[in-house]
């Protein structure tokens, strides 16, 4: 068991995460621009979930959730970076300030959590930080640079502090999940079927939170498959696209049919 804090938790693969973790008998502060749904779970476990409203894009507003976790927890054992921006176009189409933006929310909101908590950590001589990627960050994808630079980026920063802090005892990892029937991901033009369940990998991350790996994912053939991409990257992810346009438009043949 212990004191967990995730940004970006309120819905899909983070709500389940938090559900299955307090489930567990942890306690969960969750940092968030909406937490009407985890409002809702702290009606069923009014001592060990603590919502709090704060934006990825501000460094006070996360240094202020992460203190007042502390205040009511003690000690952070786990903090996780969880909230997402994701934008679903090709680069032609979109400015400078749609890179920005995505960034903001998905590498620097990672970086405003480590600023906010490493210090106690460093102090408390152990703890975990753990960043949600994609395999999009690891092999690329048509339409979404944005959203995959910025997970790229997430990947190297865990990689660098991982080395950095080995002498305070704190470890760093990185959530793998798959391609997830999400808000988030509701735009990309996927099929249905090729989106996992939002409650089996929040779950099965949740399950999964405190082994060891560098890379974490929710199950074995997630863990295979990300074994793979990290080896053969550009293969796999000029395969996914390929297969993604053969599944559209066999899909619209369908339906004109």
């Amino acid at each position: 068991m212990g004191n967990i804090i995730i940004v970006g938790a309120n819905q899909g693969i983070g709500y389940y995460m938090v559900e299955r973790l307090l489930e567990l008998g942890n306690s969960v502060t969750v940092l968030d621009i909406q937490i009407d749904a985890i409002e809702k779970l702290r009606e069923n476990y009014p001592k060990t979930v603590l919502p709090i409203l704060a934006d990825a894009k501000v460094f006070g507003s996360i240094e202020n959730g992460v203190k007042q976790a502390m205040e009511h927890f003690g000690n952070i054992d786990i903090a996780i970076h969880n909230a997402c921006l994701c934008v679903f176009e090709n680069e032609q189409n979109i400015g400078f300030d749609i890179y920005q933006d995505v960034l903001d929310v998905n590498y620097f909101g990672a970086l405003r959590l480590v600023k906010s908590v490493l210090p106690y950590m460093r102090k408390a001589g152990k703890g975990r930080m753990i960043f949600t990627s994609s395999g999009v960050g690891v092999t690329g994808f048509e339409s979404i640079s944005p959203y995959a630079a910025s997970k790229g980026a997430i990947e190297s920063l865990a990689k660098c502090l991982q080395i950095e802090n080995k002498e305070y005892g704190i470890t760093f990892h990185l959530f793998h999940p798959p391609l997830t029937n999400t808000k988030s991901a509701s735009g990309i033009s996927v099929p249905i079927e090729f989106k996992a369940e939002a409650k089996k990998v929040g779950y099965g991350l949740a399950d999964r939170i405190w082994i060891k790996k560098f890379v974490i994912c929710h199950s074995v053939i997630q863990t295979a498959q990300m074994k793979f991409s990290y080896r053969h990257p550009l293969f796999i992810g000029k395969m996914m696209t390929k297969a993604t346009k053969r599944a559209i438009e066999v899909e619209k043949s369908e339906d004109s049919q």
